[in-house]
């Protein structure tokens, strides 16, 4: 059983929960995403394995998640992009921002969300359980894409691309 930080509006630790309940009960969580781009400036994109509990199949963000009890975020961002993408790099705090999202399976996404950006340029092998497929894009051709197929995209990466 996985504990994710709960926090309140301020973003202070408020205490811990089970992860799928609190994506049951629509809890305010502590969560985090990372950008990752390379030196051309092309950001890393993924599709969400198809098995994923919510948003299967959706393009995405390099990885996200929440920090588990006791770790602090950054090194959750850094655990998380090994898990997911299979390497690691240097990442730097950008933004927050919160959102609130129901899906149709009844689970509900009700995060702080902090975000990262780093860069990377060396090849990788992305975890088949996570990742279905990756691509590196122009972030102007996804803006442009979203406008066009909403629905191909998750909610917060949608938030985060109105912010950069």
């Amino acid at each position: 059983m996985i504990n994710i930080t709960l926090v309140n509006d301020e973003d202070e630790i408020i205490g811990y929960d089970e992860k799928i309940k609190v994506h049951r009960e629509g809890k305010l969580h502590r969560a985090f995403s990372v950008l990752i781009f390379n030196k051309e400036g092309k950001m890393l994109i993924h599709q969400r394995a198809f098995e994923k509990y919510h948003s299967p199949g959706l393009w995405t963000n390099a990885c996200c998640g929440h920090p588990n009890k006791g770790e602090e975020i950054k090194q959750a961002a850094n655990r998380r992009l090994e898990e997911e993408m299979g390497f690691n790099c240097e990442i730097d705090y950008k933004f927050t921002f919160r959102y609130h999202a129901a899906f149709d399976n009844g689970l509900i996404e009700h995060e702080i969300d902090h975000v990262f950006f780093g860069e990377y340029n060396d090849s990788f092998v992305a975890n088949p359980e996570e990742v279905a497929s990756f691509k590196w894009v122009d972030v102007e051709e996804v803006k442009a894409d979203l406008l066009k197929n909403e629905g191909n995209y998750t909610v917060w990466f949608k938030e985060i691309l109105e912010r950069i």
